[in-house]
C-alpha cells in the first residue's frame, strides 16, 4: 500500500510541477522577450510620464500596449500584479517530487555503490548540500563581481566552472539518473532563491521607497534584472537535466557529466540566439545565428561521440544459430533471470511501480515494460543493483522477439 501511495503523490506531484513550471518558464521567457523587443516612446504623454520603453502586440483578438517604467511610475496603481508565486510553487512542488522520488528511497535511486558506498543519510546530507553550497557560492560571486563594470563576464566564467565542478563531484558521487537531475535542480533551486533572496525583495524595497515619497535606488531594479537574465541562461540547462532522466543512454555513458555538461551548453548557447534575436529585429544586435549554430553542433557531436559501435557480426553454424535462436527461449530459461535480477523490486515483498514479475502470468502480462526498460532503456534494474550481465539482457532481448512465451 505504501509504493501505491508513493506512486499517486509522484504523479500527482509531476503533474502538478510541470503546470506551475510550464507558469513561471512562460513567464520569464516574455519578460525577457519584452525588455529585447521595446522600442522609445512615441507619445510625448509616454515620455514625459518616464515610460523608457513600449510594445504594441497582437493577441487572440485583441491589440495590446504594455509600457515599461525603468526605475518607477508617476504613482503606483492600486493593483499591481506580483510574479513570485510560479517560482516558489515550482519549487516546492519540485523539492517535494525529489523527496519521495530519491530522498525517500535513496538506497534505490540515490545510491550506486559502484560510485561512492553511502549510507542512505549520509547521500541525503550530500544532495541537500549540493542544492544550498551551490547557491551560495554562486550568490558570493554574483555579490562579488556582478555589479562591477565587465563584472558579468567574470560571473559568467565562474559560474559556468562552478557548475562544471558540480556535474563531475554529482556525476562521481551519485547513480547517473540522480546526478543528472540533481544538477537540474540545484541550477533551479538558485533560480528560485533569485527571486526570493533578490528580485521580489528589490522591488518591494522600490514600492516602500515610492510609497515614502523617497528617491528610488536604481541598483534594486539592475540587481533583479541581473539574477532575472541569469534563470533564463538556466532554464534550459534545467529541462534538459530534468527530461534527460527518462533517457538512460545519457545519464548511463561513462563519461556522463560531459554529456550533461555539453547538453547544458548547448541548451545556454540556443537561449542566448532567443534572447538576442528580439534585439536583431529591431537593429540592435547583429544576428545571433553563430549561438544557435554551436549548440547544434555541439548536440550533433554529441550524438556522434556517444554512438554505440557496430557490432562484428561473424558467420555461425547452424548448430550455433539452433542453440542461440529466439524460437529456442521459453520461460524456462528467462525465469531464472527474472528471479536473481528483479523480484527484489518486483515480487511478493515489494511492488515498485506497482509491477509484479515473480508468476508466469505476471511477466507475460508486464513483458513489454521488462523488455523496455532491461533491454531498449537499460534504465533497469535500476543502478543495476542486482548485476545482470550483458549475457542475460540479450537473454531477454531474445525472448520477448520469440513472442514472451511463459507457457
Amino acid at each position: 500500500m505504501e509504493t501505491y501511495l508513493l506512486e499517486w503523490a509522484n504523479l500527482l506531484l509531476r503533474w502538478a510541477h510541470v503546470v506551475t513550471a510550464v507558469a513561471w518558464i512562460g513567464a520569464s521567457f516574455y519578460f525577457v522577450f519584452l525588455d529585447s523587443s521595446l522600442t522609445p516612446p512615441q507619445d510625448e504623454d509616454l515620455k514625459r510620464q518616464g515610460v523608457s520603453g513600449e510594445l504594441w502586440a497582437v493577441h487572440g483578438g485583441g491589440f495590446y500596449h504594455p509600457v515599461k517604467f525603468a526605475v518607477r511610475p508617476p504613482e503606483l496603481p492600486a493593483h499591481l500584479h506580483w510574479f513570485y508565486w510560479e517560482s516558489y510553487s515550482t519549487w516546492l512542488t519540485g523539492f517535494a517530487l525529489f523527496t519521495i522520488s530519491y530522498l525517500w528511497n535513496a538506497s534505490s535511486y540515490l545510491i550506486d555503490p559502484a560510485r561512492m558506498p553511502w549510507s542512505p543519510t549520509g547521500a541525503v546530507g550530500a544532495a541537500l548540500a549540493f542544492l544550498v553550497v551551490f547557491w551560495l557560492a554562486y550568490d558570493a560571486i554574483c555579490r562579488l563581481w556582478g555589479q562591477r563594470p565587465g563584472g558579468e563576464r567574470i560571473v559568467g566564467a565562474l559560474v559556468a566552472l562552478l557548475v562544471c565542478g558540480a556535474a563531475w563531484l554529482a556525476c562521481h558521487w551519485f547513480a547517473g539518473r540522480a546526478a543528472f537531475l540533481l544538477l537540474g535542480a540545484m541550477l533551479a533551486t538558485s533560480m528560485s532563491a533569485n527571486v526570493f533572496f533578490w528580485i521580489i525583495p528589490g522591488q518591494r524595497t522600490v514600492i516602500a521607497s515610492i510609497r515614502a515619497g523617497q528617491p528610488v535606488d536604481p541598483v534594486h531594479g539592475q540587481r533583479g534584472k541581473q539574477r532575472s537574465v541569469h534563470n533564463t541562461y538556466f532554464t534550459l540547462p534545467v529541462l534538459f537535466a530534468m527530461l534527460s532522466t527518462h533517457y538512460s543512454f545519457t545519464y548511463n555513458h561513462p563519461h556522463n557529466w560531459l554529456v550533461l555538461l555539453g547538453m547544458m551548453a548547448a541548451g545556454a548557447a540556443i537561449r542566448q540566439f532567443f534572447v538576442l534575436r528580439h534585439g536583431y529585429k529591431l537593429g540592435r544586435n547583429p544576428h545571433p545565428w553563430p549561438y544557435v549554430a554551436a549548440g547544434l553542433l555541439l548536440i550533433g557531436a554529441l550524438v556522434v561521440a556517444m554512438a554505440p559501435p557496430r557490432a562484428a557480426v561473424a558467420p555461425a553454424s547452424s548448430a550455433v544459430v539452433g542453440a542461440t535462436s529466439s524460437a529456442a527461449i521459453g520461460y524456462a530459461q528467462i525465469q531464472p533471470v527474472i528471479a536473481q535480477r528483479c523480484y527484489g523490486c518486483h515480487g511478493q515483498a515489494m511492488q515498485m511501480k506497482n509491477i509484479r514479475l515473480d508468476s508466469a502470468s505476471l511477466l507475460a502480462q508486464n513483458a513489454q515494460a521488462v523488455y523496455q526498460q532491461a533491454v531498449v532503456l537499460r534504465a533497469m534494474p535500476m543502478n543495476n543493483a542486482t548485476q545482470i550481465t550483458e549475457d542475460e539482457r540479450v537473454l531477454i532481448k531474445k525472448w520477448f522477439e520469440s513472442g514472451a512465451k511463459v507457457d
